[in-house]
Formats: structure tokens, C-alpha cells, sequence
């Protein structure tokens, strides 16, 4: 019975030895070369910083080959004629490959044919955070060095675009600032809050580390950083509180990295989709979520911003402005992407309280909802709905009109006015659709009606 048990142990052991060595030095058949994983570090021990290139294509899209140092690059199945992503993954505190990195890499070279260089630091980013930042500047070095080799055999600097998530972005950072922010782009996937929050612009990512630098901030009030660090900042959904995360602790680890890592699903949503990721300029959150900035006159020139692999985010602009913040809403899950609308309701009459309205559209598979507040001796609100179909195809408007309780006077039990809707980005040339006639609503009832707009 031991021996028996034995037998099988030893031959589970065998079996695990088998994957593990498979996995570490397979070999792929289309290009011959041997597959080369993330290493794994040991999170109970800090490691010494040992990095890996490792090369991904389009012929091997799930084959990582390595880049030896001595080799340089003459020796690998890099393409100096195409252009070249560069994925930097931050923090690792088991000391762990990172989940994303071969969905990050597969969209990539699903949306372009690139070289895809994803460094692997999982020893120098293991344990205490604070020893991951020690070694963000070594890390750095090591990267420039690689690039230098690329400038080498005629790489244009300007054909190199780095990707670093979280802390990632920041090392991202200085490797643009040690070539002389000459680099053609960096984008940061939630950049790191916390010790850069309050770091001088040459110590993290910042709009001179490259010819173009984008953020998108999804974690902000926790550990991504709060400040704007590119020339474009997306705020998605305000920076923070994403929608579909658990707002329990109950939900263990997901609930504490569920928003910082959102940053990188929008990313890989938006090389995957057709559909756009658009986003608005504005002073803050609450006014894009007020109605305040409908468009991207100022300062993009009517071309809005897109996160995505569009040349300078689809902004057309000879000179780029310096660190601007913009909004735009998500849906819970992938593709993410909406549609943003203005909703507006105009009063009959102003009233000498705060009048809200509960605004909702329905589709033949989806129901979005917002509240209009009026406030009091006010004639007009206005409000931003996020909502999943084009504005053309919402098939009905629901209105309710949500009276104030207060003990000592009751508020009135209808209100009359008009309601307005328009798509963003909504310019000179486009103009609200209201319904022709006023509307009576009673309190605390669900009214609904057809909106009048055509799809172009």
C-alpha cells in the first residue's frame, strides 16, 4: 500500500517536472526558436534585480523569444522595419507573471504588425514595495541600453512606444527622460500613486519623457496616482471607483486591485473592439458629469481623444497642450465602451426648491439610467447618460419626477417642462432633439416616450 502510494506520488512529480521544463524551454514550430516564460521569483526573500527581454511577433504571437545581451539583437526575429511596443509590468508582490501580459501582447499584434518586447522584472519587483521603487532606475538603465541597441541597427526612436503599467509607467518614464524624451510614445496603465505622487517631474512619468505621452487613471484615490502625469489623462469614470468592481472587502483580492487593473482591460478592450473609448476636456469630474464639456474645441480642435494605438490618441494637433485632463464613462464590462448623451429638462416654470428627475433609456437589450437636479429658481438641468446603443437606437425615454420629502410641507405633486437629448461631442454643427410638447409629470410616476432621432 506505501509502496503503491509511493509509485504515484513519484510519478505526479515526474509529470510536473515535464509540464515545468515544457513551459520553460518549449519550442515553437512556425519559428523554430525555443518559447521563453516570465520567471518566477520566491515573494518570502527580496531578489536581486535579473532582467529578461522577451520577443514576441506576429508569426509567434504566444512564443516568447529571448533576447540575449551579448547577442544584441542580430541574432532574434526582430523586424527593424516595423515599429516596436515595449511592455513594462510594475509591482509584483508574490512574485508572479503577471495574468495580463499575453492578452496585452495578442491584442497588440492582433491590431498591428509590431515587434513586442515584454521585459520581464518579476525577481526586481518581488516582496516590499519600496524595494521594487529602489529598483526602478537600474531597471531603467537596462531598458535604454536595449533601446540603444535598437537606435543601433536603425530603429527610429520615434517608431518606439512604451506601455508600462503602474510602476511600470513611471520606469517607462525614465527611460524616455535618459533618451532625451525623444521617444515616440509612452502610454501609462494606471500609473503608480503611491512615493510619486509628490516626486519631482524627473523621477517619474511626466509630458517631456516622449513625443507623445498618454495616462489613463482608473485607480486614483488608491494606488494609481492622482495627478496628471502625460499630455492626455484620461479619468475614467473620475479616476476612481470603477463600475463592475466590489466595493467590499469582503471580495479579498479583487477588491483591492480590481480598479488599478481596470486601466489595463480598458486598454486591451479598446485594441480588441471597433467600438470607441472617446473622451472629453474638462475642469473636473463632476462638471463632464454636470454637462458642462460637451465637445473638444478647446483645446484639441474639434478632434476628441481615444484611448487606443491611434497616432497621438486621434488628436489632430501639430503641438500637443501640456498635461490635459479628460473624462469619459465605461459600462461594468468588456468592450466597456458607451455612448455619451446630453439630457436636459427644461422647467415651465422655476420652482423655489431643488427639482429632481430620474432619466432612463431603454433599448431592445439595455436600460441606462441618470438623475437630472434642477436646482431651485432655476428654469433648467442638465445631466451626462452613459447608455450602450447609439442615441438613434434608444428605443424610449422613461421620466420621473422625484419630489422632495419634508415633513413640515409637502412638495407639488407634478411638474410641467420639456426634455432634450443630443449625442456627444455635440458642436456648432449639432444640435439638441427635444420632444415637441410639454411634459406633465406626476410624482414618483414612470412616463415614457419615443424620442424623435434618426440614425444618419
Amino acid at each position: 500500500m506505501v509502496e503503491d502510494l509511493k509509485r504515484k506520488l513519484l510519478l505526479v512529480l515526474t509529470v510536473l517536472l515535464l509540464l515545468s521544463s515544457a513551459q520553460a524551454g518549449s519550442t515553437d514550430r512556425l519559428s523554430g526558436h525555443q518559447c521563453t516564460d516570465f520567471q518566477t521569483a520566491n515573494f518570502l526573500r527580496g531578489s536581486k534585480l535579473r532582467v529578461q527581454f522577451l520577443l514576441f511577433t506576429h508569426s509567434s504571437p504566444s512564443c516568447g523569444e529571448l533576447i540575449l545581451a551579448d547577442d544584441g539583437i542580430k541574432n532574434c526575429s526582430f523586424n527593424s522595419s516595423l515599429e516596436t511596443k515595449i511592455i513594462i509590468h510594475g509591482f509584483r508582490a508574490l512574485g508572479t507573471k503577471p495574468s495580463w501580459i499575453e492578452g496585452l501582447v495578442h491584442a497588440i499584434l492582433h491590431s498591428s504588425q509590431v515587434n513586442v518586447i515584454a521585459v520581464d522584472w518579476v525577481y526586481g519587483s518581488t516582496a516590499a514595495y519600496p524595494s521594487a521603487v529602489e529598483n526602478v532606475t537600474l531597471l531603467a538603465l537596462s531598458i535604454s541600453q536595449l533601446i540603444s541597441k535598437l537606435l543601433a541597427l536603425g530603429v527610429s526612436g520615434t517608431s518606439i512606444h512604451i506601455i508600462g503599467v503602474s510602476l511600470g509607467a513611471h520606469v517607462a518614464g525614465l527611460v524616455g527622460h535618459f533618451h532625451g524624451g525623444q521617444l515616440g510614445r509612452i502610454t501609462g496603465l494606471d500609473p503608480a500613486g503611491p512615493k510619486y505622487t509628490r516626486a519631482s517631474p524627473e523621477e517619474r512619468l511626466d509630458p517631456g519623457d516622449a513625443l507623445f505621452v498618454e495616462a489613463i487613471h482608473t485607480d486614483a484615490d488608491n494606488f494609481g496616482i492622482r495627478i496628471p502625469v502625460g499630455h492626455i489623462d484620461y479619468f475614467v469614470n473620475g479616476g476612481r471607483d470603477q463600475p463592475g468592481c466590489p466595493r467590499s472587502i469582503s471580495a479579498g483580492y479583487k477588491y483591492l486591485i480590481c480598479d488599478h487593473m481596470r486601466a489595463v482591460h480598458l486598454y486591451v478592450s479598446a485594441l480588441e473592439h471597433s467600438c470607441m473609448m472617446v473622451a472629453f476636456p474638462c475642469a473636473s469630474h463632476q462638471d463632464f458629469l454636470n454637462g458642462h464639456c460637451l465637445d473638444c474645441v478647446d483645446p484639441f480642435l474639434f478632434s476628441c481623444p481615444r484611448i487606443g494605438l491611434q497616432e497621438q490618441a486621434g488628436v489632430n494637433m501639430k503641438k500637443l497642450p501640456k498635461e490635459v485632463k479628460v473624462y469619459l464613462m465605461t459600462s461594468p464590462s468588456a468592450p466597456f465602451c458607451v455612448h455619451h448623451s446630453l439630457v436636459e429638462f427644461h422647467l415651465q416654470k422655476t420652482r423655489n426648491t431643488v427639482t429632481s428627475i430620474e432619466i432612463t433609456f431603454f433599448s431592445n437589450s439595455t436600460k441606462d439610467t441618470a438623475k437630472i437636479t434642477i436646482p431651485k429658481h432655476q428654469e433648467m438641468g442638465k445631466r451626462l447618460l452613459a447608455h450602450s446603443v447609439p442615441l438613434c437606437q434608444i428605443n424610449s425615454v422613461t421620466l420621473k419626477y422625484l419630489p422632495k420629502s419634508h415633513f413640515w410641507r409637502k412638495d407639488e405633486s407634478f411638474i410641467v417642462g420639456k426634455f432634450c437629448a443630443a449625442p456627444l461631442p455635440l458642436d456648432s454643427n449639432r444640435t439638441t432633439s427635444c420632444l415637441p410638447w410639454n411634459l406633465t409629470l406626476p410624482s414618483k410616476t414612470d412616463i415614457s416616450y419615443k424620442l424623435p432621432t434618426a440614425c444618419a
